[in-house]
Protein backbone atom coordinates (compact mmCIF):
# COMPACT_ATOMS: atom_id res chain seq x y z
CA UNK A 1 0.00 0.00 0.00
CA UNK A 2 1.29 3.38 -1.07
CA UNK A 3 0.15 6.14 0.77
CA UNK A 4 -0.59 9.76 -0.65
CA UNK A 5 -2.91 10.67 2.24
CA UNK A 6 -0.69 14.23 3.70
CA UNK A 7 2.47 15.45 3.56
CA UNK A 8 3.67 14.31 6.90
CA UNK A 9 3.45 10.56 6.87
CA UNK A 10 7.07 9.51 7.14
CA UNK A 11 8.99 10.30 9.58
CA UNK A 12 11.81 13.03 8.40
CA UNK A 13 14.32 13.82 5.67
CA UNK A 14 17.83 11.64 5.72
CA UNK A 15 19.16 14.97 6.63
CA UNK A 16 17.61 16.07 9.48
CA UNK A 17 18.07 12.15 11.10
CA UNK A 18 21.82 12.49 10.76
CA UNK A 19 21.16 16.28 12.14
CA UNK A 20 19.64 14.43 15.26
CA UNK A 21 22.06 11.83 15.65
CA UNK A 22 25.02 13.76 15.55
CA UNK A 23 23.86 15.95 18.18
CA UNK A 24 22.15 13.31 20.69
CA UNK A 25 24.70 13.85 22.97
CA UNK A 26 25.31 17.34 23.63
CA UNK A 27 24.23 18.88 26.66
CA UNK A 28 22.43 22.44 26.02
CA UNK A 29 20.69 25.32 27.58
CA UNK A 30 16.63 24.34 27.30
CA UNK A 31 13.27 26.11 25.91
CA UNK A 32 15.18 27.12 22.57
CA UNK A 33 17.87 29.30 23.91
CA UNK A 34 21.06 27.22 22.62
CA UNK A 35 23.31 27.42 19.75
CA UNK A 36 21.54 25.32 17.23
CA UNK A 37 18.13 27.76 17.68
CA UNK A 38 20.67 30.60 17.25
CA UNK A 39 22.11 29.13 14.14
CA UNK A 40 18.77 28.47 12.81
CA UNK A 41 17.40 31.63 13.75
CA UNK A 42 20.39 33.44 12.06
CA UNK A 43 19.48 31.13 9.09
CA UNK A 44 15.49 32.40 8.63
CA UNK A 45 16.83 36.17 8.77
CA UNK A 46 19.52 35.99 6.48
CA UNK A 47 17.02 33.77 3.84
CA UNK A 48 14.36 36.25 4.82
CA UNK A 49 16.43 39.35 4.44
CA UNK A 50 15.36 41.07 8.12
CA UNK A 51 17.98 41.28 10.51
CA UNK A 52 15.66 42.56 13.26
CA UNK A 53 13.11 39.62 13.05
CA UNK A 54 12.34 37.56 15.70
CA UNK A 55 12.27 33.62 15.32
CA UNK A 56 10.78 31.12 17.39
CA UNK A 57 10.24 27.63 17.42
CA UNK A 58 7.16 25.50 18.35
CA UNK A 59 5.80 21.91 17.49
CA UNK A 60 3.18 22.00 15.66
CA UNK A 61 0.92 24.01 13.37
CA UNK A 62 -1.86 24.91 15.28
CA UNK A 63 0.20 25.78 18.17
CA UNK A 64 1.59 28.57 16.13
CA UNK A 65 -1.55 29.31 14.62
CA UNK A 66 -3.57 30.13 18.36
CA UNK A 67 -0.37 31.43 19.61
CA UNK A 68 0.48 34.18 16.85
CA UNK A 69 -3.27 35.02 16.69
CA UNK A 70 -4.09 34.95 20.38
CA UNK A 71 -1.15 37.42 21.28
CA UNK A 72 -1.78 39.74 18.65
CA UNK A 73 -5.23 40.41 18.65
CA UNK A 74 -7.25 42.53 21.63
CA UNK A 75 -10.18 40.67 23.36
CA UNK A 76 -12.58 42.19 21.45
CA UNK A 77 -10.75 41.56 18.05
CA UNK A 78 -11.54 38.77 15.56
CA UNK A 79 -9.73 37.07 12.58
CA UNK A 80 -10.49 37.21 8.65
CA UNK A 81 -10.32 34.47 6.86
CA UNK A 82 -11.17 32.24 4.05
CA UNK A 83 -14.55 29.79 4.95
CA UNK A 84 -12.02 26.80 3.79
CA UNK A 85 -9.18 28.02 5.86
CA UNK A 86 -7.07 25.38 8.67
CA UNK A 87 -8.23 27.83 11.48
CA UNK A 88 -11.93 27.88 10.68
CA UNK A 89 -12.73 24.34 9.61
CA UNK A 90 -9.41 21.88 11.28
CA UNK A 91 -8.41 23.52 13.73
CA UNK A 92 -11.70 21.97 16.66
CA UNK A 93 -12.30 25.58 17.44
CA UNK A 94 -8.65 26.29 18.96
CA UNK A 95 -9.11 30.20 17.69
CA UNK A 96 -12.47 30.36 19.48
CA UNK A 97 -10.90 28.92 22.78
CA UNK A 98 -8.60 31.52 23.12
CA UNK A 99 -11.63 34.14 23.00
CA UNK A 100 -11.01 35.51 19.83
CA UNK A 101 -13.68 34.79 16.66
CA UNK A 102 -13.14 33.86 13.35
CA UNK A 103 -14.86 35.80 10.55
CA UNK A 104 -14.84 33.68 7.59
CA UNK A 105 -15.05 34.93 4.32
CA UNK A 106 -16.22 33.29 0.62
CA UNK A 107 -13.01 32.10 -0.86
CA UNK A 108 -12.81 31.57 -4.69
CA UNK A 109 -10.08 28.74 -4.49
CA UNK A 110 -9.21 28.93 -1.11
CA UNK A 111 -8.41 32.41 -1.51
CA UNK A 112 -9.76 35.81 -0.25
CA UNK A 113 -8.77 39.07 -1.74
CA UNK A 114 -7.96 42.48 -0.40
CA UNK A 115 -11.35 44.06 -1.76
CA UNK A 116 -12.98 41.75 0.99
CA UNK A 117 -10.45 42.12 3.39
CA UNK A 118 -11.65 46.09 2.73
CA UNK A 119 -15.13 45.46 2.56
CA UNK A 120 -15.42 43.58 6.01
CA UNK A 121 -13.76 46.37 7.99
CA UNK A 122 -15.75 48.96 6.39
CA UNK A 123 -19.07 47.10 7.54
CA UNK A 124 -18.32 46.77 10.77
CA UNK A 125 -16.63 50.34 10.95
CA UNK A 126 -20.12 51.81 9.58
CA UNK A 127 -22.31 49.61 11.57
CA UNK A 128 -24.05 52.13 14.14
CA UNK A 129 -23.65 48.74 16.68
CA UNK A 130 -19.95 48.85 15.63
CA UNK A 131 -19.34 48.41 19.48
CA UNK A 132 -21.52 45.53 20.18
CA UNK A 133 -20.19 43.92 17.10
CA UNK A 134 -16.50 41.81 17.57
CA UNK A 135 -13.70 44.00 15.42
CA UNK A 136 -11.63 42.74 12.52
CA UNK A 137 -7.88 43.29 13.87
CA UNK A 138 -6.17 40.62 11.61
CA UNK A 139 -6.09 38.94 8.04
CA UNK A 140 -5.24 35.15 8.07
CA UNK A 141 -4.15 33.50 4.81
CA UNK A 142 -2.48 30.52 3.96
CA UNK A 143 0.62 29.87 1.43
CA UNK A 144 -0.03 27.30 0.02
CA UNK A 145 -4.34 27.32 0.84
CA UNK A 146 -6.20 24.53 1.72
CA UNK A 147 -7.16 23.75 -1.60
CA UNK A 148 -3.48 23.48 -2.73
CA UNK A 149 -3.48 27.19 -4.16
CA UNK A 150 -1.27 29.92 -4.32
CA UNK A 151 -1.14 33.83 -3.52
CA UNK A 152 0.44 35.97 -6.29
CA UNK A 153 2.53 38.35 -5.45
CA UNK A 154 0.05 41.03 -6.57
CA UNK A 155 -2.40 39.40 -4.49
CA UNK A 156 -0.54 39.63 -1.37
CA UNK A 157 0.74 42.92 -1.85
CA UNK A 158 -2.88 44.12 -2.17
CA UNK A 159 -3.85 42.68 1.48
CA UNK A 160 -0.83 43.59 3.20
CA UNK A 161 -1.54 47.46 1.80
CA UNK A 162 -4.89 47.56 3.26
CA UNK A 163 -4.40 46.26 6.18
CA UNK A 164 -1.41 48.71 6.97
CA UNK A 165 -3.95 51.24 6.16
CA UNK A 166 -6.44 49.92 8.17
CA UNK A 167 -4.39 49.05 11.69
CA UNK A 168 -4.59 45.12 11.16
CA UNK A 169 -1.89 42.58 11.22
CA UNK A 170 -0.91 40.16 8.85
CA UNK A 171 -0.73 36.50 9.74
CA UNK A 172 0.80 34.07 6.84
CA UNK A 173 0.30 30.13 8.01
CA UNK A 174 2.90 28.62 5.88
CA UNK A 175 2.38 25.08 7.39
CA UNK A 176 3.41 24.31 3.33
CA UNK A 177 5.59 27.24 2.50
CA UNK A 178 8.33 25.58 1.35
CA UNK A 179 6.29 23.57 -1.32
CA UNK A 180 4.81 27.57 -2.28
CA UNK A 181 8.44 29.02 -2.42
CA UNK A 182 9.56 26.30 -4.70
CA UNK A 183 6.25 26.89 -7.11
CA UNK A 184 6.58 30.53 -7.31
CA UNK A 185 9.78 31.92 -6.56
CA UNK A 186 8.64 35.22 -6.79
CA UNK A 187 6.79 35.20 -3.52
CA UNK A 188 9.69 34.66 -1.34
CA UNK A 189 10.91 34.98 2.20
CA UNK A 190 11.83 38.54 1.87
CA UNK A 191 8.82 39.57 0.18
CA UNK A 192 6.98 37.98 3.02
CA UNK A 193 9.26 39.44 5.54
CA UNK A 194 8.32 42.55 3.99
CA UNK A 195 4.38 42.22 3.48
CA UNK A 196 3.30 40.19 7.06
CA UNK A 197 3.34 40.69 10.30
CA UNK A 198 3.64 37.59 11.30
CA UNK A 199 4.58 34.01 9.02
CA UNK A 200 5.22 30.83 9.71
CA UNK A 201 8.00 28.58 8.00
CA UNK A 202 6.24 24.81 8.18
CA UNK A 203 8.44 21.66 9.18
CA UNK A 204 5.98 19.46 9.93
CA UNK A 205 4.88 19.28 6.48
CA UNK A 206 8.63 19.81 4.47
CA UNK A 207 10.97 16.89 5.87
CA UNK A 208 10.84 17.91 9.81
CA UNK A 209 9.80 14.93 12.41
CA UNK A 210 7.84 18.10 13.82
CA UNK A 211 8.47 21.92 14.13
CA UNK A 212 7.14 25.31 13.38
CA UNK A 213 9.16 28.51 12.72
CA UNK A 214 7.34 31.45 13.88
CA UNK A 215 8.64 34.69 12.36
CA UNK A 216 8.39 38.35 13.90
CA UNK A 217 9.31 40.87 11.74
CA UNK A 218 7.28 43.30 13.09
CA UNK A 219 8.11 44.85 16.31
CA UNK A 220 5.24 46.01 17.37
CA UNK A 221 4.17 41.33 18.13
CA UNK A 222 7.83 41.28 19.12
CA UNK A 223 7.86 42.01 22.51
CA UNK A 224 7.26 39.44 25.57
CA UNK A 225 5.87 36.52 22.87
CA UNK A 226 8.07 33.87 25.20
CA UNK A 227 5.24 34.78 27.54
CA UNK A 228 2.55 34.09 25.11
CA UNK A 229 4.56 30.12 23.78
CA UNK A 230 5.04 29.22 27.64
CA UNK A 231 0.74 29.98 28.10
CA UNK A 232 -0.20 27.87 25.34
CA UNK A 233 2.22 24.82 25.99
CA UNK A 234 4.46 26.02 22.94
CA UNK A 235 7.87 26.29 24.86
CA UNK A 236 9.64 22.67 24.54
CA UNK A 237 11.59 22.04 26.57
CA UNK A 238 14.24 19.79 24.52
CA UNK A 239 13.91 23.04 22.36
CA UNK A 240 17.31 22.16 20.48
CA UNK A 241 15.81 19.50 18.70
CA UNK A 242 13.59 22.07 16.92
CA UNK A 243 17.03 24.29 16.11
CA UNK A 244 18.80 21.33 14.94
CA UNK A 245 15.94 20.34 12.65
CA UNK A 246 15.23 23.54 11.29
CA UNK A 247 19.27 24.63 11.04
CA UNK A 248 19.45 20.98 8.58
CA UNK A 249 16.26 21.50 6.58
CA UNK A 250 16.98 25.60 5.56
CA UNK A 251 20.99 25.52 5.31
CA UNK A 252 21.72 25.66 1.75
CA UNK A 253 18.63 26.26 0.02
CA UNK A 254 18.00 21.98 0.76
CA UNK A 255 14.27 23.14 2.11
CA UNK A 256 13.21 24.42 -1.21
CA UNK A 257 15.26 22.05 -3.29
CA UNK A 258 13.44 19.13 -1.37
CA UNK A 259 9.95 20.52 -1.99
CA UNK A 260 10.32 21.68 -5.48
CA UNK A 261 11.35 17.66 -6.12
CA UNK A 262 8.16 16.67 -4.36
CA UNK A 263 6.13 19.52 -6.14
CA UNK A 264 7.39 17.74 -9.51
CA UNK A 265 6.30 14.43 -8.55
CA UNK A 266 2.86 15.92 -7.33
CA UNK A 267 2.33 17.40 -10.95
CA UNK A 268 3.13 14.17 -12.64
CA UNK A 269 0.00 12.67 -10.73
CA UNK A 270 -1.81 15.64 -12.23
CA UNK A 271 -1.04 15.09 -15.28
CA UNK A 272 -1.56 12.01 -15.50
CA UNK A 273 -4.93 11.85 -13.80
CA UNK A 274 -5.50 15.08 -16.69
CA UNK A 275 -4.15 13.15 -19.37
CA UNK A 276 -6.75 10.34 -18.79
CA UNK A 277 -9.57 13.38 -19.18
CA UNK A 278 -10.66 13.43 -15.00
CA UNK A 279 -11.07 17.25 -14.48
CA UNK A 280 -9.16 19.15 -11.25
CA UNK A 281 -10.89 21.16 -8.21
CA UNK A 282 -8.40 23.31 -9.08
CA UNK A 283 -5.38 23.78 -11.03
CA UNK A 284 -2.77 23.82 -8.30
CA UNK A 285 0.92 23.94 -8.56
CA UNK A 286 2.38 22.56 -5.75
CA UNK A 287 2.33 19.45 -4.00
CA UNK A 288 -1.27 18.47 -4.02
CA UNK A 289 -3.26 17.26 -6.31
CA UNK A 290 -7.37 17.79 -6.55
CA UNK A 291 -8.81 15.28 -9.06
CA UNK A 292 -12.59 14.61 -9.53
CA UNK A 293 -12.76 11.10 -10.08
CA UNK A 294 -15.87 8.39 -10.51
CA UNK A 295 -16.46 6.30 -7.06
CA UNK A 296 -15.58 3.37 -8.71
CA UNK A 297 -12.30 4.50 -10.08
CA UNK A 298 -11.51 5.82 -6.08
CA UNK A 299 -12.58 2.27 -5.12
CA UNK A 300 -10.30 0.49 -7.43
CA UNK A 301 -7.24 3.04 -6.59
CA UNK A 302 -7.93 2.46 -2.90
CA UNK A 303 -6.71 -1.32 -3.31
CA UNK A 304 -3.49 -0.16 -3.73
CA UNK A 305 -3.23 3.38 -2.41
CA UNK A 306 -4.74 5.88 0.39
CA UNK A 307 -5.37 8.87 -0.15
CA UNK A 308 -7.80 11.62 0.85
CA UNK A 309 -11.38 12.38 0.30
CA UNK A 310 -12.09 15.82 0.21
CA UNK A 311 -15.46 16.36 -0.80
CA UNK A 312 -18.83 14.48 -2.71
CA UNK A 313 -19.56 16.05 -6.10
CA UNK A 314 -22.59 14.51 -7.03
CA UNK A 315 -23.82 11.52 -9.67
CA UNK A 316 -21.37 9.50 -8.20
CA UNK A 317 -18.08 11.67 -8.31
CA UNK A 318 -15.93 12.78 -5.71
CA UNK A 319 -13.20 15.14 -4.92
CA UNK A 320 -9.80 13.42 -3.79
CA UNK A 321 -6.38 14.35 -2.45
CA UNK A 322 -3.04 13.13 -3.43
CA UNK A 323 0.46 14.55 -1.97
CA UNK A 324 3.61 14.27 -2.25
CA UNK A 325 6.21 14.89 -0.21
CA UNK A 326 9.60 16.22 0.52
CA UNK A 327 10.02 12.15 1.76
CA UNK A 328 7.74 10.64 -0.70
CA UNK A 329 9.34 7.64 -2.51
CA UNK A 330 9.58 8.03 -5.98
CA UNK A 331 9.01 4.35 -6.95
CA UNK A 332 5.36 4.81 -5.34
CA UNK A 333 4.42 7.75 -7.68
CA UNK A 334 5.91 5.35 -10.34
CA UNK A 335 3.33 2.94 -9.18
CA UNK A 336 0.49 5.59 -8.99
CA UNK A 337 1.00 6.75 -12.58
CA UNK A 338 1.10 3.13 -13.68
CA UNK A 339 -2.17 2.42 -12.53
CA UNK A 340 -3.56 6.07 -13.64
CA UNK A 341 -2.76 5.03 -17.20
CA UNK A 342 -4.69 1.86 -17.17
CA UNK A 343 -7.93 3.38 -15.76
Amino acid sequence: MYCFDSDYLEGADERVMQALAATNSEQTAGYGEDPHCERARRIIRDLTKCPDAVVHFVTGGTQANLTVIAATLRPWEGVLCADTAHINVHETGAIEATGHKVLALPQVEGKITAVQVLESIVAQREDRAHEHCVKPGMVYVSHPTEMGTLYSKDELCAISAVCRQNGLCLYLDGARLGYGLAADPLVDLPLLADLCDAFTIGGTKAGLLFGEAIVLPSQKLQAEFRYAIKQRGGMLAKGRLLGVQFAAMLAGGYLVERCARANALAQQIKKAFVDKGFPLLSDTAANQVFPILPDDVIQKLQRKYSFSHWQAMGGGRSVVRFCASVTTEEAGVAALLRDISFL
